[in-house]
């Protein structure tokens, strides 16, 4: 009996329906680009942020100083701003 029932599992299973694609990276709004807010390399972190977010099409930003401690997820939607004791931008990257 346990025999049948697997065997009608299994070919119910082949039945089915494939699974939705996974939506690409390149979806506008999902990917960013840091490479577009260079220019803003060196100006003061507060006064560029909001700018550089649009202008790089990120949909989150994370800030922080040379040398904090952050976590090693990556996520290719989110801007990385890092900065200097000053608050002066070093580095936009994504990830």
């Amino acid at each position: 009996m346990r025999a049948i029932a697997l065997t009608a599992a299994l070919a119910l299973g082949a039945c089915a329906k494939p699974a939705a694609p996974v939506a690409e990276a390149t979806a506008p709004g999902v990917q960013c680009d840091a490479n577009a807010v260079q220019s803003l390399v060196g100006r003061m972190a507060a006064e560029v942020t909001a700018e550089a977010q649009r202008l790089s099409g990120a949909r989150s930003v994370r800030s922080y100083r040379s040398g904090d401690a952050l976590t090693m997820d990556f996520r290719p939607d989110r801007l990385n701003v890092e900065r200097d004791a000053g608050g002066r931008v070093v580095k936009f990257s994504c990830g």
